[in-house]
């Protein structure tokens, strides 16, 4: 007897890492129950969007997303963080099958399911124990909670995403342990704020391997430290902590070459009266004590943040003064946003909008400022030898990353001799020169294909 043709389910995934868990959380279940991933509109029976809806920019893309999966292929299944700010995907496009939420997997199901019946006969053994993945073989997104219990007045995310919800340590641990195994070679831990890990938790004490583990930042980071020991070399790196004192237990862990030397600390301000106004903590001078000790623990340690300019009242002084702080945090990498009026946010009430144009014009003076600090921070590693992982392989090299750059985000490391290496391997290498972004480096002479008992750089 034949058997039928499983229902295919095309999928365009938008946002941020977090929103790309999602995707590959919606992908696995989708796989685990027989239904086929189509690479096309025309290939597929129905199209999952998976929309961002943080900023105007955002939503814009989002829709037209789903205006071309409706034009190319006619059913459309919206998800995501846009299905959580009213009504504005029905009324842009009425024509769609139905819409959720983000992090809704079983919404999403339900509504696959009301479109095309689960396939009788799934093979489940066909998905891979670390589930489907949309990131490269060699690196994976580690996502360790959802939602956040701030109200920063510029953001909507607690409205769209709701209230900090950890996962215990344990279900993480178990799920950075089949990733190793399936070959992943660095761990991306992301969240909403990964500094407040297991606060709603009490951090309550779960289990992994049999030995407790409680349900905190710097434990859940100790143990995947270890798992980096034992993983030959993982790598494992932090994104999204929110600048508390604690952050500093874990520094020690990153001297100690037990995770990645590398901090991404959305700092956002400088200004003690713009930061109240935003409802972050902590101030510029507060800050920059906090960057010096963590330097002085770790030397090597690649701090990355980002910031918003002209944000509602922000002074053209108050500007200037976060300038002097970039001047003087000497930031490794940085991004910047200028401030943009997203729907349903506070901090729109705010008196004195900077105009739009000045927005721009005072993000393109931060970015150009910080390009400076940014090359004068990368001539320091030129001559220097640095472990890499491999990224991607050409006929004019090799393309990788050292510790200190995440992927997408950062700068690369270009090798121009590595044609013999693999995507996914580790290798040393040493630096020739630089720019405000990358590197540029040959293999060294010990043996690019040396894994055994590197440090991040020499």
């Amino acid at each position: 007897m034949r058997r039928k043709k499983s229902p295919k389910i095309g999928f365009v995934s938008l946002g941020c890492p977090k929103a790309l868990v999602d995707s590959e959380r919606i992908l696995t279940q989708l796989r685990a129950e027989g239904y086929a991933i189509s690479p096309s509109y025309e290939g597929a029976d129905l199209v999952v969007v998976n929309t961002c809806g943080f900023i105007d920019a955002a939503v814009q893309e989002s829709l037209d997303a789903i205006g071309e999966a409706l034009q190319q292929n006619g059913r459309v299944i919206v998800t995501g963080c846009l299905g959580a700010k009213g009504d504005i995907v029905a009324r842009t496009h009425p024509s769609v099958l139905a819409v959720t939420g983000p992090h809704a997997l079983e919404a999403v199901m339900g509504a696959v399911h009301a479109q095309l019946p689960r396939p009788h006969d799934p093979f489940s053994d066909l998905v891979p124990a670390q589930g489907i993945k949309l990131t490269p073989r060699h690196y994976a997104y580690l996502k360790i909670s959802e939602g956040c219990n701030h109200h920063c007045s510029f953001c909507i995310i607690p409205s769209m995403r709701g209230p900090l919800v950890s996962r215990p340590a344990g279900e993480v641990m178990r799920e950075a342990e089949r990733l190793v195994e399936a070959g992943v070679k660095e761990l991306l831990v992301i969240s909403q704020d990964t500094s407040a890990y297991g606060v709603d938790l009490r951090y309550r004490t779960d289990f992994w391997g049999g030995w407790p583990i409680r349900t905190r930042m710097r434990e859940l980071v100790a143990a995947l430290g270890e798992l980096g020991r034992a993983g030959e070399g993982v790598w494992v790196r932090l994104h999204y902590v929110y600048p508390y004192p604690h952050v500093d237990d874990v520094i020690p862990l990153m001297a100690q070459g037990r995770i990645l030397p590398y901090l991404d600390v959305p700092f956002q301000h400088a200004n003690r009266r713009i930061l109240r106004l935003m409802k972050r903590p902590a101030s510029g001078e507060d800050n920059l004590e906090r960057i010096r000790a963590w330097r002085a623990v770790c030397p090597e340690i690649t701090i990355r943040s980002t910031f918003i300019a002209g944000f509602p009242g922000e002074t053209g002084a108050e500007f200037a003064e976060l300038l002097e702080f970039l001047e003087e945090a000497e930031l490794d990498r940085v991004g910047c946003f200028a401030y943009s009026p997203v729907e349903g946010a506070g901090a729109n009430a705010l008196p004195d909008p900077v105009p739009a144009a000045l927005r721009e014009e005072r993000r393109a003076r931060l970015m150009q400022a910080q390009e400076k600090i940014s090359a004068r921070r990368l001539r320091r590693r030129v001559g220097k030898t640095l472990r890499v992982l491999v990224d991607a392989v050409t006929p004019e090299g090799a393309v990788a990353r050292s510790a200190a750059d995440a992927p997408e985000i950062d700068g690369v490391v270009h090798i121009e001799d590595g044609q013999h290496l693999k995507p996914g391997e580790f290798a040393r290498v040493k630096v020739a020169r630089s720019d405000a972004h990358d590197l540029w480096a040959r293999c060294a002479k010990s043996g690019a294909r040396n894994r055994a008992k590197e440090v991040q750089a020499e």
